[in-house]
């Protein structure tokens, strides 16, 4: 059997194990599984989690499941179930099978019987509280619960009781007997099932306990004939109970191999679903596809394109090592795609009027669509001689090395003509009500002639008379500061990581499909939407921060 090669240590593991032949009984075939929880919404910590696990199934011609560990009635619901289809299905990814662990809940129940019958589970009394102060810690061994030598036919008819509703919330539990003096607290008689009178989403009313995600999970992963299940590193001290559910459930082998990988940790981003659900249920941001949000509907509702974040986290790659990627990765991956494919464009955020006192009449002047891609070909702007240039591009008073327009200097306009300012217009408050100027007819952009006023920098602009009415947003992180210190979320807040600006933009922005990403140029790049007008929404900044 010829195998792919292996670029990095989870497929360096799995091809150790097809060449020794462990999979033969099932024709080799590698089966993973994304298994999120549909208690929220996805966020890009998830994407490389499923890029890992796509790549397998890639890689190896295997199979995938689309799962969802729904095994908490009280927070999960089809809201969570459909978002996340729907952001696997936006990132290009296609699955094999969507199933549910709720599938599961008979099969899961009669394993949990045979833990019973074969002595390895117990019907405890003890509440959560004392379940957790006799669990031990690092140091100390657990006290063994004073019920956990029921015989078996007891602690079946105590469970089955649990089944059949007999019992309140938190009366009883079941939990596994296996060691309260291991070193690994995990492994000190975890709950496998819990009372709660909770309707599930799915299931309804049929159910009054709930299986515990440590058993419900390795569980299901045999169950559907998994191979390798592939999760991230906080998942690693689990792995002996993952083996121990699996190893006593019957389960024919190969049984499946848990293999635990460096999860994302993005600078400024704030992302557990935990946190990101408490941000939408105080209204600080607008809902789980805020722009802001690090959610992947989030980033798609800010214009990130898919192929940008599969690339980010491919250049980011698979570690076992903790680590912290700086955002300024990430979004050099949306600038570099962007720039590829986002159509050029202009707009102003903060306007002021120029006049060109000599300038008669009007005319179309063609711009490139996007100078990276010859067969986008041309855009025509329309000129009169009166334009909207950004405050930031004249100066009264100009530092050393200024090359944009002062009184007396010259520029271009991007794809016109050079223009020479001659006198201002100034407010009752001293600010720039208008600049007016000379242009120089030779100095077309394009027109080849010679012209012997020269200009150093370039501005863009939009037409007084064409150029219509816009509001700009643009977004910094919602955490401060790009570290992780010893203090609550919310005092890292941004309260200002949206702000709004109103200026004006070509008719082409106007004018095309809502979702549209322009570059606009010397600006960032944004996304056409609207909402009660033109709205130009920001999906990353012009400047380069991160070193390539």
């Amino acid at each position: 059997m010829e195998l792919p090669e292996a670029s990095n240590f989870i497929e360096q593991i799995i091809n150790e194990e097809l060449e020794a032949g462990k999979f033969e009984s099932v024709g080799n075939e590698i089966h993973v599984r994304f298994p999120p929880e549909p208690n929220g919404y996805l966020h890009i910590g998830h994407v490389k989690a499923m890029c890992i696990n796509f790549g397998v199934k890639d890689k190896y011609h295997g199979t995938l499941n689309l799962r969802m560990d729904d095994t908490n009635p009280a927070k999960e619901d089809y809201e969570y179930v459909n978002s996340i289809v729907e952001a696997v299905k936006w990132l290009g990814f296609e699955y094999d099978k969507l199933v549910f662990a709720s599938d599961y809940y008979d099969r899961l129940y009669e394993i949990a019987e045979k833990y019973i019958l074969d002595g390895k589970a117990y019907v405890c009394d003890l509440s959560a509280e004392e379940i957790t102060a006799t669990r031990g810690t690092l140091t100390e061994a657990g006290v063994p619960s004073p019920y956990r030598n029921r015989s078996v036919e007891e602690n079946l008819k105590l469970f089955r009781e649990m089944k059949a509703g007999v019992y309140p919330d938190g009366a009883k539990t079941l939990r596994a007997k296996i060691d309260m003096s291991s070193p690994n607290v995990n492994m000190r008689d975890p709950i496998i099932y819990r009372i709660a009178h909770v309707p599930h989403y799915r299931t309804g009313d049929k159910w009054c306990i709930y299986p515990m995600y440590d058993f419900a999970h390795p569980v299901s992963d045999a169950i559907e004939g998994i191979t390798h299940s592939l999760c991230s590193l906080e998942f690693e001290n689990h792995r002996p109970l993952y083996n121990w559910f699996v190893e006593n459930a019957g389960f024919e082998k190969p049984l499946p191999r848990q293999i635990e990988f460096a999860r994302l940790n993005i600078t400024n981003m704030l992302m557990s679903k935990r946190y990101l659900k408490k941000l939408v249920d105080e209204k600080f941001v607008r809902g789980w596809d805020d722009p802001r949000m690090p959610t992947i509907m989030g980033l798609k509702n800010r214009g990130v394109p898919p192929v940008a974040l599969k690339k980010f986290c491919a250049d980011v790659g698979v570690a076992k090592a903790y680590s912290v990627v700086n955002q300024a990765q990430l979004d050099s991956c949306i600038r570099d795609e962007l720039n590829a494919t986002a159509e050029r464009a202009m707009a102003v955020l903060n306007p002021v009027k120029l006049t060109i006192t000599n300038y008669e009449g009007e005319e179309e002047l063609a711009f490139e669509r996007n100078p990276l891609n010859a067969e986008a070909g041309e855009r025509t702007v329309k000129f009169t001689g009166s334009v909207y240039i950004d405050r930031e591009d004249f100066s009264l008073n100009p530092p050393p090395k200024y090359k944009r327009l002062q009184k007396g200097g010259t520029v271009r306009l991007k794809g016109a003509y050079i223009v020479r300012c001659d006198d201002v217009k100034l407010g009752a408050d001293g600010s720039v009500e208008e600049i007016l100027c000379t242009y120089f007819p030779e100095s077309r952009s394009g027109s080849g002639e010679e012209c012997s006023v020269k200009a150093k920098g370039v501005i863009h602009w939009v037409d007084c008379k064409y150029g219509v009415d816009a509001q700009f947003r643009q977004y910094t992180p919602l955490l401060k500061d790009e570290e992780y210190p010893d203090q609550d979320y919310a005092e890292r807040l941004d309260n200002e990581s949206e702000k709004s600006f109103y200026g004006k933009a070509e008719p082409a922005l106007f004018e095309a499909l809502n979702d549209t990403p322009f570059q606009l140029l010397r600006t960032g790049y944004y996304k056409k939407c609207t909402d009660g007008g033109l709205v130009l929404s920001e999906i990353v900044s012009l400047k380069d921060s991160f070193k390539k």
